[in-house]
């Protein structure tokens, strides 16, 4: 008996929160419009209180509930993490108040909502480079901010990704025998990523690759392809002296060399 005393109580706040927040939506009370937006916003029902912030800052945009409603427009789709949408307003912030103190915040949060949408390692990393610019915008229109040193990290993390997909790529294309593509692509890799943390593992791939590019060549090629190999050998020998390869590779360089 209780349960259901209970139940029904709940029930009729519910329905009668939801007609009050119809109610306002379709009155003509802006002050009330905004009052329930920042308690929905407080009690953390933030898409519910878009609707309402939309239509104060439709209503008064120049006037400070305006102001302030736009900017939770855009914590709003952040806190829901709809990153698209919060970027959109965070950005427009900016534009339509460009002397306000939060703009350091919100450009800062511009940055993070890139960061947000870049994608996982599989798909096309675009939207990661996006994020590295914004970041670095953020780091170059505030050089004294507070948050350099979470920027900084933040830019690591994601330039790590990217070179983690080219490591991954030149693997893949080994993999699949495609010996150009994997000797170009662990060139390229290296060329880009001297210090990788990848180097040898991709060094030692481009000596191997290159050494079946070679036997697979036509005869008018492989004299080239050989020194070429020998050459790429030397540079892995010399870069890495104590590495585990090293026997393994040379019998392959051997084989060509006999």
């Amino acid at each position: 008996m209780v349960k259901l005393l209970f139940l029904l109580c709940a029930t009729v706040v519910v329905l009668g929160s939801c007609s009050n927040y119809n109610e306002t939506i379709k009155g003509d009370d802006y002050v009330k419009k905004f009052e329930l937006a920042n308690t929905l916003y407080g009690d953390g029902e933030f898409l519910k209180s878009v609707v309402l912030y939309e239509q104060v800052y439709q209503h008064a945009p120049k006037s400070g509930e305006g102001e302030l409603a736009y900017y939770r427009l855009g914590y709003s789709y952040y806190e829901s993490e709809d990153y698209y949408m919060a970027g959109y307003y965070f950005s427009s912030y900016i534009q339509r108040f460009p002397y306000s103190a939060k703009n350091e915040e919100l450009m800062f949060l511009v940055a993070m909502c890139k960061v947000k949408n870049s994608p996982q390692l599989s798909l096309d990393q675009s939207e990661t480079e996006e994020a590295i610019n914004a970041v670095q915008i953020f780091v170059n229109t505030y050089p004294e901010t507070a948050l350099m040193d979470s920027c900084n990290q933040i830019i690591d993390r994601l330039r790590f990704k990217l070179e983690t997909k080219e490591f991954n790529q030149a693997l893949l294309y080994s993999k699949t025998e495609r010996f150009r593509a994997a000797v170009a692509s662990a060139e390229i890799f290296l060329e880009n990523y001297p210090s990788s943390s990848y180097a040898e593992t991709i060094s030692s791939s481009l000596v191997r690759n290159s050494y079946y590019l070679t036997i697979n060549s036509i005869e008018s090629k492989k004299t080239v392809r050989i020194d070429e190999t020998i050459e790429r050998m030397r540079k892995f020998e010399a870069d890495f002296p104590g590495s585990d390869e090293l026997q393994s590779l040379n019998q392959l360089v051997n084989k060509l060399l006999n």
